[in-house]
């Protein structure tokens, strides 16, 4: 596996990774993995950090929401042109073009499922190209990204007896 590679699957687990350890475990310096880094930040290949939160343990109330929108494709511009103007939303967190029975797939983040089902009715479901959309509320999350939420830490001390 490239250098890059492993660089990009050590971020991808841990993005708050020390320099200087990844490098001990790639059996590089520092400055390569610095530099490597930069370079594909330079070439949007890394394209931000997140952080992720189970909001459901603090006091701010989140709804997320997943929407199927079915949309007519527009002559020679395919389905990019109405991607683009439906994911400049800023409550728009996440967008997929999709196989099957629907073409995209939304994800947004809201403050109530009023607030969700306002932004469908007054903003994406009136755009000229959208045909229809199926709201999903997000009731619980159990693991996202990989991370399982509320996942009881063992304690992998080996007990020793006298």
């Amino acid at each position: 596996m490239e250098i890059r590679e492993q660089i990009l699957n050590a971020l991808e687990k841990n993005s708050r990774i020390d320099l200087a350890e990844l490098a001990v475990r790639l059996g590089v310096s520092e400055p390569e993995v610095a530099n490597e880094i930069a370079d594909m930040e330079k070439e949007h290949i890394i394209c931000g950090y997140n952080t992720l939160i189970n909001w459901d343990k603090t006091s701010d109330e989140k709804v997320t929401a997943l929407i199927e929108v079915r949309v007519t494709p527009q002559r020679d511009l395919g389905y990019d042109a109405i991607a683009e103007r439906i994911y400049k939303y800023e409550e728009i967190t996440s967008m997929y073009l999709m196989s099957g029975g629907f073409d995209f797939t939304v994800i947004i983040e809201g403050k109530s499922m009023k607030s969700v089902a306002n932004f469908v009715a007054m903003k994406l479901a009136p755009l000229d190209s959208v045909q229809s959309c199926a709201t999903h509320f997000v009731l619980k999350k159990y693991k996202d990204y990989g991370v399982v939420f509320d996942e009881e830490k063992k304690d992998e001390r080996v007990k020793i007896t006298l």
